[in-house]
């Protein structure tokens, strides 16, 4: 009989009333996203349309507006999240100064930039050299100044960027003429990357 009982207890005493433990599931951390900015490395050639405006001073004081359209060129080294780069653009110019005094022709300027790369747009700073040709009272003059500015860059994919800059110059003395003369131009610029 103590068998008997022993026989039928035993499967009971030797079984475990917990649940066997379950395996914690392992949590992987995600990494933190890294910005990925865009590659703005290696040449590009486009045209701009744009608008500028005119003030003159010491021998003159008048003032003056109209547009331009041109060309420009450049190269770029992306060095992370900043880019670098140098330009050379020629504007065809049809800014007229007051009274029929004169006019601005041709506006040609080189150009260093330094930007921020925030992905598909590039916003840049830029200071350079500019040549301008002007015609004042029926004679052709042509002075150097400096420029300094701002731009911004939106590359479109497949090698296209669209943007605008505002560029501030300054040509003191013009070509000896006693005429301080300062021109603030904006302008829509299309550009292609090789």
């Amino acid at each position: 009989m103590a068998f008997v009982v022993a026989a039928g207890t035993g499967p009971a005493l030797a079984g475990n009333l917990d649940p066997a433990p379950m395996e914690q599931p392992v949590v992987v951390a995600q990494p933190a996203p890294v910005f990925a900015g865009n590659d703005w490395t290696g040449f590009y050639l486009g045209g701009q349309l744009g608008y500028g405006d005119v003030g003159t001073g010491g021998a003159a004081n008048v003032d003056g507006d109209g547009g331009f359209a041109g060309i420009h060129g450049g190269y770029m080294w992306d060095f992370g999240n900043t880019v670098i780069g140098a330009e050379i653009d020629y504007d065809f110019s049809e800014m007229e100064l007051d009274a029929g005094a004169g006019t601005i022709d041709e506006v040609g300027r080189l150009k260093l930039r330094a930007g921020w790369d925030a992905g598909n747009t590039l916003i840049y700073g830029t200071v350079g050299a500019a040549n301008a040709a002007a015609n004042i009272g029926g004679v052709d003059y042509d002075d150097t100044g400096w420029l300094a500015g701002a731009g911004l860059a939106y590359d479109l994919g497949n090698s296209w960027l669209v943007g605008g800059e505002i560029l501030y110059h300054e040509f003191e003395d013009f070509d000896s003429t006693g005429i301080d003369v300062d021109v603030t131009t904006i302008s829509a610029r299309v550009s292609y990357r090789f």
